[in-house]
């Protein structure tokens, strides 16, 4: 079977494509080594590729001297092939409401085990590097906001509710996710520990440049910092929108993230929720200027540089052995 020329358009063509092997390592090739392959470990260009086991070899020697397209990525010491692994990507980052370990487990015949480690792989591959800058600037308009993840506590077991409590003003034992929209720009979120004032003041402040116009509900009135920021308050009890000042833009992701949880993974837990919000932010930050295929490949970029083990993910990493 011979490698295709024309790339992939569409999520029904990707899937024929990708069953090539050839495609496969090509297409992730030319996407993280745009400019000619190069050793991982020592960035050596002049390397040797080994057709029989399908890896590189660098003349430098080395540990790891022999590397595959895996090495370095979140694919990393994945037995499973490229050929499931990247239909996965490609769903996780065009399904708007994103797609469930049960789905994938049932379509690529993957334990459902495998199949929700190998989702929360990409979405790692999907997390803001953090070299964006900060939001806003002098003339442009900020909105915040925030929101409660969590089923309602009277459909709890007594032991999850017990475990899920949580201090803080009306979260009814609900986590808490802060979010901040440049409008015409990008949004960021995070999994907050409580909604005081110096916990959101100091999160603001490493996020949004001075001078900028923040617009927030009423509750923004217990974070408001007149001397760096110009706040507008709209009261949700009165009126939505109050001339420029409403939060419309961050009701919108707050939306698309609901939907995803509760009608695609249903019960997610606490401390892997930021992974969750990290996925809903990157396609809502890509969704405009990108079409389904544009987005992926940005994905397969993004994938890079990061590591994710399943003790790491379980929490298990570093425990000690008896």
């Amino acid at each position: 079977m011979e490698a295709q020329n024309t790339e992939p358009k569409t999520f029904i063509e990707a899937v024929p494509y990708f069953t090539n092997p050839d495609n496969c390592l090509n297409y992730l090739a030319k996407r993280r080594w745009p400019l000619g392959v190069e050793c991982p470990t020592c960035g050596r260009k002049d390397v040797a590729f080994v057709p029989s086991r399908r890896v590189w070899q660098c003349k430098t020697r080395h540990p790891k001297s022999q590397f595959s397209i895996k090495t370095g990525t979140v694919l990393e010491d994945s037995p499973i092939g490229l050929d499931k692994w990247l239909p996965v990507i490609w769903q996780i980052a065009t399904c708007k409401n994103g797609v469930s370990s049960w789905e994938i487990h049932r379509n690529l015949g993957v334990t459902q085990k495998t199949a929700w480690f190998m989702l929360h792989r990409v979405r790692l591959g999907m997390q803001d590097e953090g070299n964006g800058g900060k939001l806003g600037g002098e003339g442009c308009e900020v909105e915040i906001d925030e929101t409660l993840i969590g089923g309602k506590m009277r459909n709890m077991h007594k032991d999850v509710k017990m475990r899920r409590q949580q201090h803080g003003r009306n979260t009814g034992g609900k986590a808490i996710v802060m979010g901040m929209l440049e409008r015409n720009g990008t949004v960021r979120a995070n999994v907050i520990a409580d909604r005081t004032n110096r916990t959101m003041q100091a999160i603001i402040t490493d996020t949004v440049e001075p001078k900028t116009a923040i617009m927030s509900d009423e509750w923004g009135d217990n974070y408001r910092m007149d001397d760096l920021y110009t706040h507008g308050v709209v009261n949700h009890l009165e009126q939505y929108v109050n001339g420029n000042v409403h939060t419309n833009g961050m009701e919108n992701f707050w939306s698309g993230l609901k939907r995803g949880i509760t009608g695609t993974y249903v019960s997610v837990e606490p401390f892997h929720l930021f992974r969750y919000v990290d996925e809903a932010a990157f396609r809502f930050n890509n969704r405009k200027p990108m079409n389904d295929a544009q987005r992926f490949s940005y994905l397969c970029r993004k994938i890079v540089g990061k590591r994710l083990t399943y003790a790491e993910l379980t929490g298990k990493a570093g425990a000690e052995r008896f």
